[in-house]
Formats: structure tokens, C-alpha cells, sequence
């Protein structure tokens, strides 16, 4: 089996998305599935231009020259699809949106109407892939991670992909201080490198291990407090020193 992941982090593979997607996958390799890693912010991926020559000029092939002629084939033939992205503006950021925009080639034109709802069929050679999201966020709460589930599972259902899950950091910059000063986080980890696992055996992930990489790390009081303190010592590191 096969798997195809995305960093969509710009901070790559110095993010808190990385910390939470790098065991997912060694998990995955725990499961006997090949995996593949690229990062959005390294790809040439333009915008879709709307113009539909991926459905009647050049059917199944984007007219465009750029990265995704080399991404899309992969995707076809992914058992396991993965996004991994920080949250902004409760959602997805804008280079994950570009490399799903693209994604309109692996569809037909037809218009066909599945459980009474209007969808385009996937051409033959796009495997019906298990999707799954990975998210960090910078608020305390879990539900503002609500938004971004539901637009991705909006996408599945159009991209003939089965949603099998999110393994979803809250208080993603507590997970990154923590783990740079050695606080015991490590269960987090551990709990994301079983996730991948879960996924490559049985398809989904137990919810037992995802509210193990979901965690509470601190109150949300003293959270709050300690981002406010680590954006004022950068607002004065940043203030031009007196002659």
C-alpha cells in the first residue's frame, strides 16, 4: 500500500505540523505501507484557472505546466491520502487549498447524482483512497478545528475519497515549547505514531488515541497567559533600540 502526504505547514519541517505528521507516518511505515512526503511550500503549484480544459480539451490532464503534473498521478494511486496543515483563519492554508483546487482532473465532467446529491464520478484509473487530516491549531479549543472538518469532509465526498479520520493538536504552540524544553509530551507522540498504525491495519484511527494526541497540556488560563508573555518579549525584541 501506498501513501501520499502533504506538509502544508510554511515552517515545514520545523512546524508543530511536523511533530504531529512525522510519527504519523513512521506509523504508517510500522504498518508495512510506503510512504511519500512532499511540502506545499516547495511545490510550483498555480491556481486552477477555471477554464474546465482538464474535463473537454485535455481530458483528466491540466492544461498548466507546472508541479502537479508530477503530484497528481501519485495521488491517483495513493491508498492513503494525508493533509497536514497549521489552522488559519479556521481553515486550511491558502497553498493546501491550491493543490485541492488542482484536483479536478482526477473527476469527470458528468454530472451524477449519488445518495440523492449532485457529484462528478472519479475516472477509472483514481483509486477511492482513505483521507486523512492532521491539524494544529493556536488556540486552546478543540472546536475550532470544527470549520476545517467540515469543509474536508465536503471534499472527500466530491473527490471519491473516504474520510478516515484527523488527529487534531490543540494549543499547537505549547506542544513545540514543551518539546524543546523537555517536558514529558512524548505520549503525544507516541500516540500519533499509533494512529498511523491504527490507520495502515484497520482503516481508521481508535478514539482512545486520538484524545491521547488531542491532550490537555496546560489550563487554558495559564495558555493564555504564556502566549501573551511570548508575543510581548517578541514585540520588544523587535522595538529599534534608542541611539
Amino acid at each position: 500500500m501506498r501513501a501520499f502526504a502533504f506538509n502544508c505547514s510554511p515552517r515545514m519541517g520545523k512546524s508543530t505540523t511536523a511533530l504531529v505528521l512525522n510519527p504519523f507516518l513512521e506509523g504508517l511505515r510500522d504498518g508495512d505501507v510506503e510512504v511519500e512526503l512532499l511540502y506545499a511550500y516547495k511545490l510550483k503549484v498555480n491556481p486552477c484557472l477555471g477554464d474546465y480544459n482538464c474535463w473537454t480539451r485535455t481530458p483528466g490532464k491540466c492544461v498548466q505546466d507546472d508541479d502537479m503534473s508530477l503530484v497528481l498521478p501519485k495521488i491517483r494511486d495513493a491508498d492513503f491520502v494525508v493533509f497536514a496543515a497549521p489552522l488559519y483563519v479556521d481553515g486550511m492554508p491558502g497553498p493546501m487549498k491550491t493543490l485541492i483546487d488542482r484536483l479536478i482532473p482526477m473527476l469527470k465532467a458528468d454530472t451524477e447524482l449519488r445518495n440523492g446529491h449532485c457529484r462528478h464520478p472519479t475516472r477509472e484509473e483514481t483509486k477511492h483512497a482513505k483521507f486523512v487530516l492532521i491539524s494544529n491549531c493556536g488556540f486552546w479549543e478543540m472546536d475550532n478545528f470544527d470549520p476545517l472538518i467540515m469543509h474536508v469532509k465536503a471534499i472527500c465526498k466530491n473527490a471519491g475519497w473516504e474520510y478516515a479520520g484527523a488527529l487534531l493538536r490543540p494549543h499547537g504552540p505549547a506542544l513545540s515549547y514543551m518539546h524543546r524544553k523537555g517536558y514529558p509530551v512524548q505520549d503525544v507522540f507516541d500516540a500519533a505514531r499509533k494512529a498511523g498504525k491504527e490507520i495502515a491495519e484497520t482503516g481508521k484511527i481508535n478514539e482512545e488515541t486520538i484524545k491521547a494526541a488531542s491532550r490537555e497540556l496546560l489550563p487554558l488560563g495559564a495558555y493564555v497567559e504564556s502566549l501573551n508573555q511570548g508575543f510581548q518579549k517578541a514585540i520588544d525584541r523587535a522595538k529599534p533600540r534608542e541611539a
